[in-house]
């Protein structure tokens, strides 16, 4: 298990490259906000659960 972390996959990347690339990456992850704070709920969900509808719909009903 001596795989790289970051692998080059077009080019020479110097080591003070990828260093550079690391140190960004790095500080991007380090900045996001936690997702606890950022999940904004909905009072209602975006989709029909279909296991909660009812069984049978008549053709002519409105519902």
């Amino acid at each position: 298990m001596n795989a790289p972390d970051i692998r080059v996959e077009k080019g020479h990347a110097e080591p003070e490259e990828v260093a550079a690339i690391t140190a960004i990456l790095l500080a991007r992850a380090a900045a996001r906000p936690s997702p606890a704070e950022t999940h904004r709920g909905r009072p209602k969900a975006g989709w029909r659960r279909l296991e909660r509808e009812g069984g049978f719909r008549a053709p002519h009903s409105w519902h």
